[in-house]
């Protein structure tokens, strides 16, 4: 079952950017080191590449954390607020890989995976929360657009590994 269709709504958008904003603010109040923001943008660039990864494990992860925010975004902000935010925004998609920048993405998610082991416990949620946040927001039309030169750049990485595996630089 392919869950990377599922759609983003503006409680689930929500839920993403409260992410994002407490992570920078900590970040912000806590003397501004770029090596601090690392988990963040690690979180949030395999995120973002989970949500080409059609019918795999990072895709489906994407899908069911996009549910999940959905569903929780919609009861927190109608508790907040008294209004409904279940609308769908309008959808997005990054592009397509190749098998080359399939193999990237995999490194990239191997990487994750190691700098979670390794990572301290305020790292770990950094790395997570960033993670959902890219799944979730990745799938608008808005942010998708914005990244849209993403999936190239990994698929070229990926033609350029390939070529230099096969001697051809």
């Amino acid at each position: 079952m392919n869950t990377t269709t599922t759609g983003v709504t503006l409680a689930g958008a929500a839920i993403a950017l409260t992410i994002l904003v407490i992570q920078l603010r900590k970040w912000w109040t806590g003397g501004r080191a770029l090596k601090d923001l690392l988990p963040t943008i690690q979180g949030l660039l395999t995120g973002a590449l989970g949500t080409v990864c059609a019918g795999g494990l990072l895709g489906w992860l994407a899908g069911c954390t996009r549910q999940a925010a959905n569903g929780a975004g919609g009861k927190v902000v109608t508790g907040t607020t008294g209004t409904e935010s279940g609308a769908p925004l309008a959808s997005g998609s990054l592009g397509q890989l190749t098998p080359e920048g399939g193999v990237v993405v995999f490194l990239l998610a191997v990487v994750l995976v190691l700098s979670y082991k390794a990572a301290n416990k305020e790292d770990k949620g950094r790395l997570l929360g960033a993670l959902a946040a890219g799944f979730i927001l990745c799938a608008t039309a808005g942010v998708a657009g914005m990244l849209e030169g993403l999936p190239d750049l990994v698929n070229a990485l990926g033609i350029s590994g390939r070529n230099a595996l096969e001697g051809q630089l």
